[in-house]
């Protein structure tokens, strides 16, 4: 079954942090631990070509990295969003300057794309909850209903179809991209 589920928690965050990672990956909200929903095939082809398309444009020129499934802790919580993506210059690194392993910070972009039976207000309150916490920009992708719900600070969050384009962070003014292009990406024929 495809349900985020509740696990259990009496534990800290600093306690979730030592467990073994799941999989699907678990999660660290508001002082209870819940586990991801097992990506599907929509699922599974949105995050694969849109973290794709997003390097494609930024990690060449190092504007910004989009990773998947990449644990972020923050604000006392240590969520797992589909894709994040930081801009280069807040990229953490180890003392060999290489990328770090944990990440203790906000993505400047989250993005979340909605599985089967996946309770769409949770994954929801994870995005206003990194808006909050500094992250610029946030997308809700709905497969089923062909839709992508955009969040940034300060605003009420709109749907966006087809050919509207959708909002970028800044370090990628010049690139465009619509609902419509997302979509087209499941078709396989």
């Amino acid at each position: 079954m495809a349900i985020s589920t509740q696990v259990s928690s009496n534990l800290s965050l600093a306690e979730f942090l030592k467990l073994p990672e799941t999989k699907p990956a678990s999660e660290y909200i508001d002082g209870r631990i819940y586990q991801k929903a097992m990506p599907q095939g929509k699922h599974s082809i949105i995050q694969t070509r849109l973290s794709a398309n997003i390097n494609q444009v930024g990690a060449p020129q190092q504007k910004a990295l989009a990773l998947t499934e990449l644990r972020c802790t923050l604000s006392g919580l240590s969520l797992v969003p589909d894709i994040a993506v930081f801009e280069w210059s807040r990229i953490p690194t180890d003392e060999d300057g290489e990328i770090a392993n944990r990440f203790e910070s906000y993505p400047d972009w989250t993005i979340e794309i909605l599985s089967p039976d996946q309770f769409p207000n949770r994954v929801i309150n994870k995005i206003i909850f990194c808006i909050n916490h500094g992250t610029k920009l946030g997308w809700f992708i709905d497969p089923n209903d062909k839709s992508v719900m955009v969040f940034q600070p300060n605003q009420l969050p709109e749907v966006k179809y087809n050919a509207d384009i959708l909002p970028v962070i800044d370090v990628f003014i010049d690139w465009k991209v619509t609902a419509e292009n997302i979509f087209s990406w499941l078709k396989v024929k």
